[in-house]
């Protein structure tokens, strides 16, 4: 077994849990760190316009991206069960097929950004201080989309295998450059918010370059070649039918973040620029939450297709104490330092601090739900099942959220920043509930189904 590589199936669970999820935790926050580096930037050189200009514009990138981030996870979450079957040649054409579908995913995304993103800024009422430079950064960042969907597809494959290293060690590589690049290009060059989109994109084919020449050095059923490259439609077929309706519910959430967005735009730019700011420290919180999902999805994964479910029950249960004990701690820290926090990215206005606040309070405290919820949906997935936490998260999170912005936040007793961001904690509660019910019903199902098929082994013997 490499060095690099974690045992999914076999050996002691939870050090071989938090050894698997350290990695992509780091990883996840170096990618944050990518935008989080801009808004610095150019909050320190150029102002909390330029600030708000590239933090309104990322839950309209989310929602034209996200679609294409889901079925990456497919190609990780069947790899996964290539390697829990031990069918080498199953393997080596998801690998084939997963690397070109990247890139035509990455062609795609550039082509629908470059025509839609001056039509959603718009949409979405962005205060027309930002909208030109917002709409610069956007084209400048969809350039970069080939690059983006072949390091996340490649990194999916990486951690699927049980190797969450090598993502990190490249995505450090890319992060250095990226911020060197940044303030290269802001301070000496005064390109704004353009140098950063620049920046985040040059990083971007660095990541993606690397994790190829990784998949290509492999020893094993894993290694890329690029004469071996085709779309296997049978794989392809596996690969959306998780990948598809992950891709598919991201896209929806982005669509209800760009409604939330659009009603924080409403109560003006020192809002959008203190909510922007908030927004992004608190995803590094989620970056907690969502790489104990992965860790749920890929763990889940290889034991499934080995057959071991009562581990895989193990893995849910472990993710599911972690994940809850990781949200409340990193929730009460950021809570704890939030003015310091955000006077990192707003240096020009107490009231967008407090904007700030406001955003952190209600959603970063409680944000162990959304952790015990998306450790669920990834325990789901990893069984093979993806429409069903789709429809439940569609209904739980996106209606609720919906819903309260069209009735409860109408009410003008309610019409405040607190009301909206509240609606975050309620469909978060929900839809836990829901998936724990799901995720129970399929696990006994599965159980059974082994045993009876087991029995039946035994009777014809």
């Amino acid at each position: 077994m490499g060095k690099n590589k974690i045992d999914m199936l076999s050996g002691p669970l939870f050090k071989n849990i938090v050894a698997y999820t350290i990695p992509i935790i780091l990883t996840g926050i170096l990618q944050l760190l990518f935008n989080a580096a801009d808004l610095v930037v150019v909050g320190r050189f150029c102002g909390s316009n330029s600030v708000g200009a590239v933090g309104t514009t990322t839950s309209m990138i989310h929602l034209i991206v996200n679609l294409f981030i889901g079925i990456s996870m497919g190609a990780g979450v069947s790899t996964a069960y290539a390697i829990g079957a031990k069918d080498d040649e199953l393997l080596s054409k998801t690998i084939h097929t997963a690397i070109p579908t990247a890139f035509i995913s990455g062609v795609v995304l550039t082509v629908v950004g470059l025509i839609s993103c001056n039509t959603l800024l718009d949409w979405m009422g962005t205060p027309k201080e930002f909208i030109e430079l917002s709409a610069v950064y956007c084209r400048i960042y969809f350039l970069g989309m080939v690059a983006n969907m072949v390091y996340n597809f490649g990194a999916a494959i990486l951690r699927a295998t049980g190797d969450s290293r090598s993502p990190l060690i490249f995505l450090t590589i890319a992060g250095v450059l990226n911020v060197v690049l940044n303030v290269i290009f802001v301070t000496a060059f005064h390109m704004d918010v353009a140098g950063v989109a620049l920046a985040t994109i040059i990083s971007q084919f660095l990541s993606a370059i690397l994790v190829v020449i990784a998949l290509m050095r492999r020893t094993d059923a894993c290694k890329f070649i690029f004469k071996k490259m085709k779309l296997d439609f049978n794989v392809i077929k596996k690969i959306l039918k998780i990948g598809l309706p992950a891709g598919i519910q991201s896209t929806v959430f982005s669509f209800s973040n760009v409604i939330i967005q659009s009603s924080v735009n409403s109560f003006g730019n020192i809002a959008v620029a203190g909510n922007s700011a908030a927004a992004n420290i608190e995803g590094f919180v989620y970056i907690l939450m969502n790489s104990f999902y992965q860790t749920s999805l890929n763990f889940t994964g290889q034991n499934a297709g080995a057959g071991n479910y009562k581990r895989s029950l193990k893995v849910y249960k472990t993710c599911l104490l972690s994940v809850a004990v990781c949200g409340l701690i990193a929730g009460a820290l950021v809570y704890a330092f939030a003015r310091p926090l955000l006077s990192i990215y707003i240096t020009d206005s107490a009231k967008a601090i407090e904007y700030g606040v406001t955003r952190l309070t209600f959603i970063c405290l409680p944000y162990f739900l959304c952790g015990i919820m998306e450790v669920t949906t990834g325990a789901i997935r990893g069984m093979g099942v993806s429409v069903g936490p789709m429809l439940i998260s569609l209904v739980g999170v996106c209606g609720v959220r919906l819903g309260w912005i069209f009735t409860v936040f109408q009410n003008p007793r309610w019409h405040s920043l607190e009301s909206l961001f509240l609606s975050y904690i309620v469909s978060w509660i929900f839809t836990f509930l829901a998936l724990l019910i799901m995720y129970i019903s399929i696990y006994r199902e599965r159980l059974l189904s082994k045993r009876h098929f087991k029995d039946k082994r035994v009777n014809a013997v």
